[in-house]
């Protein structure tokens, strides 16, 4: 039997609020197998990306197990962590993260030279390719649409080619036509082998999922089909 991707054991996360603690996740139980793409979906404040986060081993739990890979995120640094992900994960935010004073071409580059990887640019350039922006990699964030912004994102993070991508909201800033886009991408990487684990508000970007995962105050509503869950 294959080894599921994501293994979570009553998780919980608790921070420090001003009117004392607050219960962020509340004994998250859910597996996740190789090769699925799963939406989490729910009302604003529900957990979702907190819950990504903690896949991602970029928020620590305050309680119960995480395994990712077949790895225990919760007994590693934040060096092993970071070592970790940039071998194993790409993740996609809402708001780029691009760096301004790099080009594309340099910001999909980077964490491959950080990896130790001799074909860095090439590699960055065939992904910045894949994703149409063969033309625009040596141009500035500043110089690209939020779409193209995002598809060098997309390019950064698949470039590794990661067993994992986390994605949290990534049609968010975008208008439709350009979000459709990125969803067409996303799915790609997935269908390049990666697990495809995704935050979203947008009913067809889930309907697109294996499997919808429901949130609502900090715990797993459900989990269901597509078609059932997303509608």
């Amino acid at each position: 039997m294959t080894e599921p991707a994501i293994v979570l054991r009553d998780v919980t996360l608790r921070l420090a609020g001003n009117a004392g603690p607050v219960e962020i996740l509340r004994g998250i139980d859910l597996d996740i197998a190789r090769g699925e793409a799963v939406g989490l979906v729910g009302p604003s404040g529900s957990g979702k990306s907190s819950l990504l986060m903690i896949m991602g081993g970029l928020e620590h739990a305050t309680g119960g197990q995480v395994q990712v890979l077949g790895h225990d995120l919760s007994a590693m640094d934040e060096d092993a962590l970071a070592r970790f992900r940039c071998a194993h994960m790409g993740v996609v935010f809402q708001s780029f993260h691009l760096i301004p004073t790099m080009t594309a071409l340099e910001n999909v580059a980077t964490p491959l030279e950080l990896a130790g990887r001799r074909d860095a640019f090439d590699r960055a350039a065939e992904e910045l390719a894949r994703v149409g922006l063969g033309a625009r990699m040596h141009h500035y964030p500043a110089q690209l649409s939020g779409g193209e912004q995002q598809r060098v994102a997309l390019a950064r993070a698949a470039a590794p080619g990661p067993a994992l991508l986390l994605a949290d909201e990534p049609t968010g800033n975008l208008d439709g036509a350009t979000g459709a886009v990125i969803m067409d991408l996303l799915f790609d990487l997935r269908a390049r082998g990666a697990t495809l684990v995704l935050v979203t508000h947008e009913p067809e970007l889930a309907r697109r999922c294996d499997r919808v995962i429901r949130l609502r105050d900090g715990r797993l509503e459900a989990g269901a089909p597509r078609r059932e869950a997303a509608e």
